[in-house]
This record gives C-alpha cells, sequence and structure tokens, in this order.
C-alpha cells in the first residue's frame, strides 16, 4: 500500500473511530418515574404494566434518584406467573446497546421463597418474536442470603448475560448488547416472576437505563429515498396535489370545510422545511383554504420504514394527517384500496396523536406525550411495513403493531404499492364537526403543518468508504449507490477529522478518484 493511501485509509478510520466514541443516550422515557401519580400503575407514562402488581410509589429517602420510583410483586394466582413494566423501542440489525437499573429489596419485605426478581433487554422481529435475550443477574432469595445482594441497598444491576431465547441457558457475558439480523425492535423490561407457593417480598426498581452507543439505532437499515424539502420550491416530480372539497364526494367524505388549493399560500418550502398552510380565507364558497400534497402517480413503493418529521398546528377543527393510500384506489375505491394513517391529530388535543389501518375493517391506536411535551412540537413518526406486520412509532417508541402470520404476507391490501398523503384539513367528523364559529374563536389562522423531512429505509449493505488502487496509482474512494447520501471531506485540521468543519464533495456518481498528494484529507459519508 502507498504512502497517500494509507493517509486517506487512516483519515476513513479516524471518522469511524469518532463516530463510535459518541457519547451514550438513555432511550427511555420515565426511567426514573417521576412523572408517575403515586400509587397508580404506570401505562400511559412511558411504561407498559403487565401482570397483578406493578405501581409508582415515593420516598425522598427511599429512592435511587428523585423522589419515586418502581415496586413490584408476586400477583398471587397459586400458580408461577409474572409481573413486571416494559418498554419498546425501534431498532435495527446491527445496532448496540447498554443496559442498567438499579434495584432494592427491603429488609422487612425481602424476597421470600423462589420468587425471583431481574431486568431483562430482547431484540424481536416484526412479530415480537425473541431473536436475541439479555439479562441482569438474577436476584434470588439465595443471593440476598449469601449476602451479594444486600437488603435496604440500592445495587446496580447491569445487563450483561446472554442467554438462549429457546433454553434460557446463559450463553455468553457482554459488554454491549447487539441486536441481531431480523431485528425490527428492542425491548427492555422489568420482570418479577412469582413461585407458585404465593411467597412474598417485593423488589423496587428506579433510574433505569437502555443507552444507545453510537449514532446508528436503525443498524443496517440505511435512507433509500427522501425528501429533505431543502430546495427552494416543492419537487414536482414527487408531489402533486388534490384541489377543491371532493367535488362528487363533498367534504371529501368527511364533512371537511376547507377548499384546498396548489397555490404558495397554502404549501411552500422555506429553511428546510415544507409548509402546508390553512388560511382563514374565503374562496369557491369555503371559508377555508388548504393544502393536500400528494405523491400519486409520480411516486410509490411497497415496504420499508417510514418515517416523518413533523410539527403540528392547535387549535379548534385543525386536523393534520400524514398517510398512505393503495395505488389501486382508482380501480377499487375507498375502503378497499386501504389506508395507513401514520398520524393524525385532533388540533383540539395537542398532547395525543393516532395511527390506523382502514381496509373495511379499522385498528387504532393512541399515543400520549409527556411531561408536558405535545404534538405542536417536532416529533418523528415513523411506521415499519413489513411483510408480515405493521408497526407505529412516535420518536422510537412502539405506539401499536399488527402482525399476521409470521412469514407471510400482510393481508391484501396492505401488501401492495401505496402513496404519500399529506394534508391539514379544517373540521370534519375526525375533529367532532365544530361549526365555523368555533374554528374562528378556537383556532389562530394561518395554521401550519412543518414537515422537515420524508424518509424511506430499508436493510441494506452497510453505509461506509471502500477504497482501491488504480494502476496509475491513483486512488478511488467508493460507496454504497443504493443509500441516499453523499461525501463529506476535512483538511488535516486539529480537529483530525471530528470537527464541524466538513464540506460537501460533488460528484457525478458514487466514487472519487484521488490523485496522491502532500496533504491528506479526512472523508466521511452523510445520510441523507
Amino acid at each position: 500500500m502507498n504512502k497517500i493511501l494509507r493517509k486517506i485509509l487512516l483519515a476513513v478510520l479516524a471518522w469511524t473511530v469518532a463516530a463510535s466514541s459518541a457519547p451514550a443516550a438513555n432511550v427511555l422515557l420515565n426511567p426514573g418515574f417521576e412523572l408517575n401519580p403515586i400509587g397508580g400503575t404506570t401505562t400511559n407514562l412511558g411504561w407498559n404494566a403487565y401482570g397483578g402488581n406493578a405501581y409508582s410509589e415515593t420516598s425522598a429517602t427511599q429512592a435511587h434518584g428523585g423522589t419515586n420510583y418502581f415496586k413490584v410483586y408476586q400477583a398471587f394466582t397459586s400458580q408461577v406467573n409474572y409481573t413486571g413494566i416494559y418498554q419498546d423501542y425501534i431498532s435495527g440489525p446491527g445496532a448496540a446497546y447498554s443496559a442498567n437499573g438499579w434495584a432494592y429489596t427491603l429488609s422487612s419485605d425481602k424476597l421470600a421463597g423462589q420468587n425471583v426478581a431481574w431486568i431483562e433487554v430482547s431484540f424481536r422481529d416484526s412479530q415480537a418474536n425473541v431473536l436475541a435475550l439479555y439479562r441482569s443477574e438474577l436476584i434470588t432469595t439465595n443471593l440476598i442470603a449469601s449476602g451479594v445482594f444486600h437488603t435496604s441497598t440500592w445495587i446496580n444491576l447491569p445487563v450483561t448475560n446472554q442467554y438462549n431465547p429457546n433454553t434460557y441457558a446463559v450463553t455468553n457475558f457482554v459488554s454491549q448488547l447487539l441486536a441481531p439480523a431480523g431485528t425490527y425492535f428492542v425491548r427492555y423490561q422489568i420482570v418479577f416472576e412469582g413461585d407458585a407457593n404465593n411467597s412474598g417480598g417485593s423488589v423496587y426498581f428506579d433510574d433505569l437505563t437502555l443507552a444507545q452507543i453510537g449514532d446508528t439505532p436503525y443498524g443496517n437499515w440505511n435512507i433509500i429515498w427522501s425528501d429533505e424539502f431543502n430546495g427552494a420550491t416543492i419537487n414536482t416530480n414527487v408531489w402533486t396535489y388534490d384541489t377543491g372539497n371532493g367535488g362528487n364526494n363533498p367534504g371529501w367524505g368527511n364533512s371537511e370545510l376547507e377548499y384546498y388549493t396548489s397555490l404558495s399560500n397554502n404549501a411552500y418550502v422555506s429553511n428546510g422545511y415544507l409548509n402546508i398552510v390553512a388560511q382563514r380565507q374565503s374562496t369557491n364558497g369555503f371559508n377555508y383554504t388548504s393544502a393536500r400534497m400528494k405523491s400519486e402517480g409520480l411516486f410509490s413503493f411497497e415496504y420499508g420504514r417510514i418515517e416523518w418529521r413533523a410539527k403540528l398546528p392547535s387549535g379548534t377543527g385543525c386536523w393534520p394527517a400524514l398517510w398512505m393510500l393503495g395505488t389501486n384506489i382508482n380501480s377499487i375505491g375507498w375502503p378497499g384500496c386501504g389506508e395507513i394513517d401514520v398520524m393524525e391529530n385532533n388540533g383540539s388535543n395537542s398532547l395525543t396523536v393516532q395511527g390506523s389501518l382502514h381496509s373495511g375493517s379499522d385498528e387504532t391506536a393512541v399515543y400520549n406525550y409527556l411531561g408536558g411535551d405535545s404534538a405542536t412540537n417536532f416529533h418523528t413518526y415513523t411506521l415499519d411495513w413489513a411483510l408480515d406486520a405493521i408497526l407505529f412509532y412516535v420518536d422510537g417508541q412502539t405506539q401499536t403493531g399488527w402482525g399476521g402470520s409470521t412469514g407471510n404476507p400482510y393481508p391484501f391490501p396492505f401488501n401492495q404499492p401505496f402513496f404519500f398523503i399529506m394534508n391539514l384539513a379544517i373540521g370534519g367528523n375526525y375533529v367532532n364537526n365544530p361549526t365555523t364559529t368555533q374554528i374562528n374563536a378556537g383556532t389562530k389562522f394561518p395554521a401550519q403543518i412543518q414537515v422537515d423531512y420524508v424518509r424511506i429505509y430499508n436493510q441494506t449493505a452497510p453505509l461506509q468508504l471502500a477504497i482501491s488502487k488504480t494502476n496509475s496509482n491513483k486512488v478511488v474512494l467508493s460507496w454504497p449507490a443504493n443509500i441516499v447520501c453523499h461525501l463529506e471531506s476535512q483538511t488535516n485540521s486539529p480537529n483530525r477529522g471530528i470537527g464541524t468543519n466538513w464540506i460537501n464533495v460533488t460528484t457525478p456518481t458514487n466514487s472519487l478518484q484521488i490523485t496522491p498528494g502532500t496533504n491528506p484529507a479526512f472523508y466521511r459519508l452523510e445520510s441523507p
């Protein structure tokens, strides 16, 4: 290997090391239970509860941090039973995590009999089947009796034991939890296994952590298509409009009160955002104008991970939606063509959003924001549309999932191409049909959706640079052509490839030929 090739290789490796050393971020919502009402279960406050006895309690002296903690004990069913809480987060093959939590058993209510408690992390496929299983050390009565697990003391439990998910035998001791092939999401879970003898004792948990290592939570899920809305105008090769109020289907079948246009005061791109704007404006017999953008006839797709980042308006009558319809709608009509609502919201309640499937029978799930957050802030709305399942997420947390048979196509019509729709309706059935008077009193116009991007991910080969040498001793950098990405460079500076002074390198193809010289440079790929 010649001198210049070594320099470029070192530059690439320098960036790789910098990326992999990014600080770990805890992805769990409400990890210390400070948002929970005292004595209440954890449902709808970031955690999903199951089993008999899962509660929040408070004590500034008892909690590990803050004032609240989680208490769990068995269900007393005279048979082996399981109680606990869990959170699910979007992930992908190759993603890495660390996990731990603090546990405590009170000396006056210490774990008894054959009761066992632990922290568990599992990686799951689109059907929620366990692909890889990791646990902390098990809290048992023997561990307590031996003095390894002290009573009335908070003990840190790192999740480091790898299990065979079929036999539940420990197979390895690890420092990182790695998502295997087929992973769609990761589950962090507290488990209390109660024995059949109705033995007593409880365990407290607090300050729980599931930390993403590096900056690739999706693993080898990479962006294969996107609209970042970074230009000066809307891309007419992708987007067109529905206009009017539904024609022969007044109110678009929903009693909506707006008149859709393709005018720039209702839809435009500015500062990297798409703006879909509803105006209080009289036209064609209607009191409001807005926009309904779609990719019908221009762009459609089948299966993938679809991601929208958007900020929604609030106000009486506002009905923002990011959704999809089957491309065969003109031949078989709605709802036979299928509808996937990745996100819709009633502007009168910005604390919740909804995801739904429609095809003649409906399936719907609601996501509740926590800690004073709302849909009026930017959030990421994601759909995993798999061969055999459909899963919805808000900011990476699983909202719900609907599955068919493992490995078999999801039922028609959700096994065919769909196109995108983005719109802001005013009034209608979904928002409880407010009157014009109520809308004008309860909404500040103009009201708008801001969309940061729309992206489609698929599982691909890794996003990485390849290096080769030509017969003329020139160096060629190349990278995947099926991933939305661009090359950036940085000259050899004190930052050594870690700073912010990166410059876009414009190339007509997915390769760059470099003539050996005296000044090395750092190169990296950015997606999108």
